[in-house]
């Protein structure tokens, strides 16, 4: 069932006509979505709650690594996808190449554009094309506390050191 989630950006920008012709708001976001969390889970439930479907744009593992650098990501794009198309509050999941989803955003003009409130609105990519076609854009609270980076970092604090450790005493 995840995986008829999965889509191209052809077939979102068909499924938005779809729901625009039937009276319906898709709501969009995007990210990188790199180790699913708690935070990512409720942002995702908040989005999903301003409209009818949620259509999630995951950067592609190129992306991702020209915006956080060589170590990311962690997980495969196909791997994020499908974590992400697992979830019941997201309608849509796609893979984007672009740095930024602006060419994306163009393409899909979604009814309500969402991201994480560590985005100011007037930075919002694809704010304009959205508010120019009548529709919103906001911003969500975040988890304090509650990211990829975050994550990474207690696990290198608190594994780094034992796990160099056990691997010399099996060595």
């Amino acid at each position: 069932m995840s995986h008829q989630k999965i889509k191209s950006l052809d077939e979102i920008v068909q499924a938005r006509a779809r729901l625009r012709d039937l009276g319906r708001k898709l709501v969009f976001t995007n990210g990188c979505f790199d180790i699913l969390h708690v935070g990512h889970v409720r942002y995702l439930n908040q989005a999903r709650s301003l409209g009818d479907a949620l259509a999630v744009g995951i950067n592609s593992d190129r992306s991702v690594r020209e915006i956080k650098g060589n170590s990311r990501p962690i997980m495969p794009e196909s791997e994020r996808a499908e974590v992400l198309a697992a979830l019941a509050c997201v309608d849509f999941v796609f893979v984007f190449d672009d740095p930024t989803p602006g060419r994306v955003i163009d393409a899909i003009v979604p009814d309500v554009l969402v991201k994480g409130a560590d985005w100011g609105i007037s930075e919002i990519v694809g704010r304009e094309t959205v508010e120019r076609a009548g529709g919103v854009v906001l911003n969500v609270p975040l988890v304090e506390g509650s990211s990829t980076t975050e994550i990474i970092r207690n696990v290198m604090e608190r594994f780094g050191q034992s796990s160099h450790e056990l691997h010399e005493q099996q060595g």
